[in-house]
């Protein structure tokens, strides 16, 4: 892959989007395109179409997603399945249509079904039914992994799915109504501190288990996707470590400093019991992530200290 290689990064400015230009720029990529969601309606077929014509990538990263966490997936049920499918299935199939040879879906460890045995290995895809809370999105997002399937079935193209485990890090969402879990304990417990170390309520009851992968470890697995013609459709990136909720709200509310007490909200749901990812398929390649939990979660603080307004505290 050429350093001047022309490269569109749909979703730019998301948190996994955002990385991933940081990642490219600091490895000398010198031909990004980025365009805002004011700039492009990525649900507008025809907008994209244009552009993917006019402008000619090399290669595209889907990196644009509605995304949210449980309360936001049951508040918004359509929007998460039809919007979803509308992003990804322009980019897509206009990719296809107009020569982009190379395409890196990212999606979701939601596309596995909710009992599925661990760790999760991509061919336990389509085998059983999926997590209720969050099926609206995992559907969107299996159809746009058998999509690029089928390109690369057909047609010979090197269109590739990556399903990351649990994603946090800098630019995360800290909405309390649409973030997921690790940004919200973040912003209660920080929320808390500053309450006098008021109590937190948190959702469940801690014993679920959950894998967390730092969004810039997320954009080195997807440069090495880029730089490498991956030999199979889709790919497990993760960890391959999890912890229970409970571990990790301690672990969030020592980082931060909270001295208060913990409640947990029992009547609130717990999601899927467990979802660790199998990611031999990657290592086995030659990837491997580089930052751990406990220091991309003083990483996303310190960001979020930085650059959320209205909150400010001394760096750790």
């Amino acid at each position: 892959m050429k350093k001047e290689t022309k490269i569109y990064i749909a979703g730019h400015n998301g948190m996994v989007g955002s990385a991933i230009w940081r990642a490219l720029t600091s490895k000398g990529y010198c031909n990004l395109i980025g365009l805002s969601s004011k700039e492009l309606d990525l649900r507008d077929q025809q907008a994209v179409y244009d552009f993917i014509k006019n402008q000619k990538p090399e290669v595209v990263i889907d990196a644009a997603a509605r995304v949210g966490g449980i309360l936001a997936n049951n508040d918004y049920p359509y929007q998460f399945i039809m919007e979803n499918m509308q992003i990804q299935n322009n980019l897509i199939d206009a990719s296809h249509q107009f020569g982009v040879e190379k395409f890196i879906f990212l999606g979701s460890s939601c596309i596995y079904p909710k009992l599925a045995s661990q760790p999760l290995k991509e061919k336990y895809l389509l085998t059983d039914e999926l997590e209720p809370t969050n099926e609206w999105y995992a559907i969107a997002k299996i159809a746009g992994v058998k999509s690029c399937q089928a390109i690369r079935k057909q047609f010979g193209k090197d269109y590739v799915s990556l399903m990351p485990t649990n994603l946090y890090g800098s630019h995360d969402n800290f909405d309390l109504s649409s973030s997921h879990v690790l940004p919200a304990m973040i912003r209660k417990f920080h929320d808390a501190k500053l309450k006098n170390n008021a109590p937190v309520t948190l959702w469940g009851n801690g014993e679920p288990k959950r894998e967390f992968l730092h969004v810039d470890d997320m954009a080195n697995a997807t440069i090495f996707a880029i730089e490498n013609v991956l030999p199979d459709y889709l790919y497990n990136v993760g960890t391959e470590k999890d912890l229970t909720i409970k571990e990790l709200s301690i672990l969030v509310q020592n980082i931060i400093g909270h001295k208060g007490e913990i409640i947990w909200d029992t009547d609130k749901p717990n999601g899927t019991p467990r979802k660790l990812l199998d990611v031999s398929k990657m290592h086995n390649l030659g990837w491997r992530h580089t930052i751990e939990v406990d220091k991309g979660i003083e990483l996303t603080y310190n960001w979020f200290l930085e650059n959320t307004v209205n909150f400010k505290e001394v760096k750790l």
